[in-house]
């Protein structure tokens, strides 16, 4: 998944080492959510600059924003989890995120305190924070730009339909900016691949694979907010 403005960027075949991809053990079906769930937040990460001591709020951590989160951490980021599901929260404990927080139990006021109080108490900027939304819910989208402080970054990686309210002169105001991308270009598909090979960034924890005759379930489970992690579906005979 490229951009669609440029061709090349959807190609479907990208070259690296199938033996040291074998060698890590991981099954294919583990593997297919390098295409989307991991390159995504990814490119995100590279294009946010994330870089070594950098505090990284991650705004939803199911299928797409654990692997935000770990990535984060791999580039150096402190990373701060925030899900309304303390089970998604705990999956990303031990994972990469250094501090998790549940958005049902906040105001946006009070979670960017929290965040606030963490970053001090761990020698971090107050400002300038990276914030990847991947939520891709109104909610969640208005929670991750209310987390905006001075120099700030945020990176837009969930997608939905809903229409947010913000105060988009908060960009203005706090020297701030938000970015975002559709998908990873195939030239960083190999650090990333690298990432997963080296054990940076672990695949089989967030996916759960489901046989591809189950595909109407599992929609409805996925749309039903059910799923706890990435969900592949697998050809059965």
């Amino acid at each position: 998944m490229g951009s669609r403005e440029n061709p090349v960027d959807l190609a479907e075949r990208v070259l690296l080492d199938e033996r040291r991809l074998a060698a890590t053990g991981i099954d294919l079906a583990d593997l297919s959510v390098i295409a989307d769930a991991v390159t995504t937040p990814y490119q995100a990460a590279v294009q946010a600059g994330v870089t070594a001591g950098d505090l990284v709020v991650v705004n939803g951590v199911g299928g797409v924003g654990g692997y935000a989160a770990q990535i984060a951490s791999a580039f150096g980021g402190v990373v701060v989890a925030v899900d309304v599901n303390d089970d998604k929260l705990a999956a990303v404990a031990g994972q990469g995120a250094a501090l998790t927080l549940n958005a049902k139990e906040k105001t946006p006021r009070d979670l960017k305190a929290a965040i606030a109080a963490f970053a001090k108490e761990r020698g971090l900027r107050q400002s300038e924070w990276i914030i990847f939304e991947c939520s891709g819910t109104r909610a969640g989208q208005e929670t991750a730009f209310s987390l905006i402080n001075h120099g700030a970054t945020l990176a837009v990686v969930g997608f939905t339909m809903d229409k947010v309210e913000i105060r988009l002169s908060n960009l203005m105001a706090y020297h701030a900016r938000a970015i975002g991308n559709w998908g990873c270009a195939p030239d960083l598909y190999p650090d990333a691949l690298e990432l997963i090979i080296n054990g940076r960034v672990k695949v089989t924890q967030l996916v759960e694979k489901h046989p591809l005759a189950d595909i109407n379930h599992v929609f409805e489970a996925v749309h039903a907010g059910q799923l706890k992690r990435r969900a592949v579906l697998v050809p059965t005979p």
